[in-house]
């Protein structure tokens, strides 16, 4: 048997995405096991979720370092002994760099269809108050391979949800929220099935084996 997936989890807040993944694999539906969890803030309720689930859990403060480069810099020093397969990004809201330790091997999940609605500062109901206020009639997540860009780089999966005429940021976050619980796990199951391909821009699917 396959050994599971040595994830790395990144986080700035709430830990909705990492909790959801624990109880993925806690019900046996998700290959995978989280070797660590790294926080941007040392108030991030994710470090609590993970303290409850056993996991080991630092904080790596981004006001603690003067630039992006030194705060990447500690970032890699963290993750270094977790010995991680995949890095997973989870409401991180600062910027990592994979480097070429971890090219390919980065995936986020962002609550918009991107192109659309992302970059620096997209991000939480700022994007869903983007979508509505544009008039588009639907919205939904992507899944990516991340790079050195906000929200950018090969795309691994998306879904859609309608948007609706009497939607809020919260009421329209409430079903993208939904859809990101099903395609991230998605994602990295693919992954760990070892059937995404990069080809230049895009992401193949490969079939099952």
């Amino acid at each position: 048997m396959q050994r599971p997936v040595r994830l790395g989890v990144l986080i700035s807040g709430s830990g909705s995405t990492l909790q959801n993944l624990l109880d993925r694999i806690a019900a046996g539906t998700l290959p995978a096991e989280i070797a660590g969890v790294v926080s941007s803030r040392a108030d991030a309720y994710g470090l609590e979720r993970a303290r409850r689930a056993g996991v080991p859990a630092v904080t790596v403060a981004r006001k603690g370092h003067p630039d992006a480069d030194r705060f990447n810099d500690a970032l890699h020093a963290a993750l270094e002994p977790m010995n991680v397969d995949l890095i997973v990004l989870a409401g991180f809201l600062s910027l990592f760099q994979p480097r070429a330790r971890y090219a390919g091997r980065v995936m986020n999940i962002h609550p918009a269809l991107i192109p659309a609605f992302c970059g620096s500062g997209f991000y939480g109901d700022k994007v869903h108050d983007a979508v509505i206020a544009s008039g588009v009639r639907v919205s939904g997540c992507t899944v990516h391979f991340a790079d050195d860009q906000y929200d950018h780089g090969p795309i691994i999966l998306q879904g859609t949800v309608p948007v609706l005429d009497d939607d809020t940021a919260e009421t329209l976050a409430a079903r993208v929220h939904a859809l990101e619980r099903e395609l991230y796990p998605e994602a990295i199951r693919l992954w760990a099935e070892g059937r995404l391909r990069i080809e230049g821009g895009r992401v193949r699917i490969l079939p099952a084996a």
